[in-house]
């Protein structure tokens, strides 16, 4: 690739997000003494704002590549770039924060609980409300869906559910997480190898007027598959990976840090503790959440279901097995089991999910019942 490729790839507002996030972050390094609890109360909020407004910036950055990348490649593989570069960080960090000092028992089943309630009802309600109201109504592939919803189905099961009843005192025994590790892990490897193989179709868009384009575009570029894309765009997917990668580790990153500053905020307000966890979950999920909206804006609701759906089974599927590995390597106990009100609030979400993905053309009504129902499950945690 030349220098003038190049340089169309990278423009300077990419340079300057990726500069600003991990300026940021460096900073944050440098501040650490200046900004642990408790913070007075006028840096608190500078501080906040401050990340809040880099993080947006350098979402923007990552939505950019994750929409190049799939226009480039097509879904189900353009989402699944953008879902699991997310998710795999967000692992790595859960993970790390578990590897050090202090007690974190209930950290993945917190972490977990909050993407959740957040993909499946905010993010998809949101999407669904915005893209019904543009659109009357946007059909979607029901068989890649289905797939989606029953991969939730058990594995939310597995990690909130059944230790429950069959763990002691919330948590797995040594011998029951040997299987459920091994269980979730077979499950999600044949979904991906699936999904990325012989059932590929079943993730792609089925309305009529986007099917069209694509196989316009198809032919346009002459592409036979997404092995041949790849050998023809490899530089550009590569480039482009690296962009949104080295854009998105910082938002994760500078959500990690201001944990602690949004612990001292929410306890000097009186808020709940897991209120800081939904804001965190929230925020490094903004590059999908942000994609997921506009994809139904564009009248894509498959590709809100790759973004949001794909990106909860990756969680449940990587972070739960992740924990239960570490927590068997350090001794430490790992509590997954979920209080009686968020077990129903899931279970609600998930008879919802099924119910309105059931239809074949999800509507503006569809989503006003998801966002009513994370608003209830913010009820809960302030209860």
């Amino acid at each position: 690739m030349s220098r003038t490729e190049l340089k169309q790839l990278i423009g300077p507002t990419d340079i300057v997000r990726v500069a600003l996030g991990w300026g940021a972050f460096a900073a944050l390094l440098l501040l650490h003494p200046v900004l642990a609890p408790p913070v007075p109360g006028p840096v608190l909020v500078i501080a906040l704002a401050a990340i809040i407004a880099v993080i947006l910036v350098c979402a923007f950055g990552v939505v950019k590549q994750a929409e190049a990348l799939a226009h480039r490649l097509g879904d189900p593989y353009g989402s699944l770039v953008l879902t699991l570069s997310i998710v795999l960080i967000e692992v790595i960090l859960i993970s790390a924060v578990m590897l050090g000092p202090g007690e974190h028992a209930t950290i993945a089943r917190d972490s977990v609980m909050a993407v959740a309630m957040i993909i499946m009802n905010l993010v998809i309600g949101l999407a669904l409300l915005l893209g019904g109201l543009r659109h009357r109504g946007m059909a979607h592939n029901r068989t890649g869906t289905s797939a989606y919803l029953s991969m939730l189905v058990v594995l939310v099961a597995l990690a909130f559910g059944l230790p429950a009843l069959i763990g002691t005192d919330g948590s797995y025994t040594t011998g029951q997480e040997i299987p459920i590790i091994v269980l979730t892990l077979v499950l999600y490897a044949f979904f991906l190898y699936r999904q990325m193989g012989a059932q590929a179709s079943d993730f792609t868009e089925v309305d009529p007027r986007l099917r069209q384009t694509a196989q316009h575009q198809d032919k346009s570029e002459d592409t036979g598959g997404i092995r041949q894309v790849l050998a023809e765009h490899r530089t550009e997917v590569l480039v482009r990976l690296a962009l949104l990668v080295v854009t998105v580790i910082p938002i994760v990153l500078l959500s990690h840090d201001m944990a602690a500053l949004l612990d001292d905020g929410l306890g000097r307000l009186g808020a709940p503790v897991a209120l800081a966890g939904v804001v965190i979950a929230g925020i490094v999920f903004l590059p999908e959440s942000i994609t997921a909206v506009r994809a139904a804006l564009g009248g894509e609701a498959q590709r809100v279901n790759n973004l949001g759906l794909g990106a909860l089974v990756s969680t449940v599927g990587l972070t739960i097995p992740a924990v239960l590995i570490i927590g068997m390597l350090t001794g430490q106990t790992v509590v997954l089991a979920e209080s009686p009100a968020n077990l129903l609030m899931l279970g609600v979400t998930l008879l919802l999910s099924v119910t309105t993905f059931a239809a074949k053309r999800v509507t503006a009504m569809h989503g006003a019942a998801h966002l009513v129902t994370f608003a209830v499950y913010v009820i809960v945690l302030f209860s």
